[in-house]
């Protein structure tokens, strides 16, 4: 009997083992984030409105919709505003002096379109109503 719990504690040790390394390579075998993580937006890259001082971002996942305005040229700190407002729903702003992007602001989405605003210093863009 002493054998069979030896052998019944190796083989959960080894599954654990085994289930250990699977996540591990699968960490590894995956690709690289996309430049949404970097700006704490998840999922994949909808649309980008671009204007003369910078672009907004909008990234959608299956439920949610978030925006980022990045700088054309990051440095010296400067006004720079990102907002984005679900159809029905209150805009989700942020506005400061930033370097290089402001941002992420999310909003629930689900089967709705948004309105994205965004600017640098002097430049700015409106997308109107999108991803519906």
């Amino acid at each position: 009997m002493h054998g069979w719990r030896r052998r019944a504690r190796r083989a959960a040790s080894l599954g654990v083992f085994a289930a250990a390394l699977w996540l591990c390579a699968g960490g590894l075998l995956t690709a690289p984030p996309a430049q949404a993580a970097a700006h704490g937006c998840g999922g994949r890259l909808a649309k980008t409105v671009p204007f003369e001082t910078g672009e907004v971002r909008v990234y959608k996942s299956r439920n949610r919709a978030c925006a980022v305005t990045v700088a054309r040229v990051p440095g010296e700190g400067r006004r720079m505003a990102v907002s984005i407002q679900p159809r029905g729903g209150a805009p989700v702003r942020e506005e400061g002096r930033f370097t290089r992007y402001a941002g992420p602001v999310t909003v629930g989405a689900i089967s709705r379109c948004v309105y994205v605003r965004g600017s640098v210093g002097a430049g700015s863009a409106v997308s109107g109503w999108i991803l519906c």
